[in-house]
């Protein structure tokens, strides 16, 4: 029986009913499944249980060489529970024979959830009137606009860029989008403008941030960039911290040059209390949770494990990022 480890997700009683429900569905289709969860990692101890399964299903934290080094020949798959990658060593990975995998598309809709959110609460002002009008007792006719029928921009027009895009279109807005690599059959499908980077940062009242996070679009969203916006318009972004230049964020927002922004990722995460980005009162922020829902954990876990049934029945897996892996087993 093929073994899995998961090191995703803390004590809490959510993740003991999610991992519980996990094992019982990888013995479902022959697999056993064991948690150890990593909460603080111990890269000694992941490097243990890794030698001894046939998959691990891992977080956020870096998987370099010398973990890669170690589980050669031993753990043939590794499925980063979630989306980014950034932390994880692909050409160690290959040069050592281990497959990287990722789940994507399982919390898609989780996170365009909270896109939608952090969009109204921003256009709405929320912070801003909490901290001035309900907090004070001064209550104040802050006028704003409504997103309904506005235009909305989508940064990266990938599973969770279509899902967030559907969104606004069911609430009458025109939606436009810029990506990379843009798919044009699948925006005419849905009925969205690829539009040019620029042109997307004018014409949005909103803009969704959905790309991946690289070299490529480390600081994509810039001073330059954020000057081309409208001053009513807002920024929100669910991705990754490094996409945007946190400090001409917080220049363009402490000067009102837009209206606001809502941020759920960082560069630093966990955020320090003493960032100055947390004195500002046009900025919405969260704590990196725009997946954790109930729904999208077990998609993701479920997927994870679907995974690494298909992997090891020597089934096609389109999800694996370095498949030049094979040459180096």
């Amino acid at each position: 029986m093929k073994k899995i480890v998961s090191f995703f997700g803390d004590r809490s009683d959510v993740f003991v009913q999610l991992n519980q429900r996990s094992a019982e569905y990888a013995e479902s289709l022959g697999l056993s499944y064991t948690w150890v969860p990593q909460l603080p990692y111990h890269q000694e101890d992941v490097i243990e249980h890794l030698k001894n399964a046939d998959c691990g299903i891992i977080d956020v934290e870096p998987y370099g060489e010398p973990v890669f080094r170690e589980i050669e020949g031993k753990c043939p798959l590794l499925v980063r529970f979630g989306v980014g990658f950034d932390k994880v060593d692909l050409n160690a990975a290959t040069a050592h024979g281990v497959a990287v995998a990722r789940t994507t598309g399982s919390n898609a809709s989780g996170v365009a959830e909270m896109a939608v959110a952090l969009i109204f609460a921003a256009r709405r002002e929320l912070r801003f009137n909490r901290i001035h009008c309900v907090d004070t007792g001064k209550w104040a006719k802050n006028i704003s606009n409504e997103t309904i029928g506005s235009t909305i921009g989508i940064l990266g027009f990938g599973n969770i860029g279509r899902i967030t895009a559907r969104l606004f279109q069911a609430l009458g807005c025109e939606v436009i989008a810029y990506d990379p690599y843009p798919n044009e059959a699948l925006a005419r499908e849905a009925g969205i403008a690829l539009v040019p980077l620029e042109e997307l940062f004018r014409r949005s009242d909103a803009i969704s941030v959905h790309v991946p996070y690289s070299q490529e679009t480390h600081h994509m969203v810039n001073a330059e960039r954020l000057a081309m916006m409208k001053p009513s318009a807002v920024i929100v972004n669910t991705a990754r911290g490094g996409i945007i230049d946190e400090d001409a964020l917080y220049d363009a927002l402490k000067a009102r040059q837009i209206r606001g922004a809502g941020l759920d990722v960082y560069l630093e995460e966990p955020l320090p209390a003493s960032s100055k980005l947390c004195e500002l009162d046009n900025l919405i922020m969260m704590p990196h949770l725009s997946s954790q829902t109930y729904e999208s954990l077990w998609n993701t876990y479920k997927m994870a494990i679907d995974i690494a049934a298909d992997f090891h029945a020597g089934k096609a897996v389109p999800h694996i990022l370095n498949p030049d892996y094979k040459k180096h087993i």
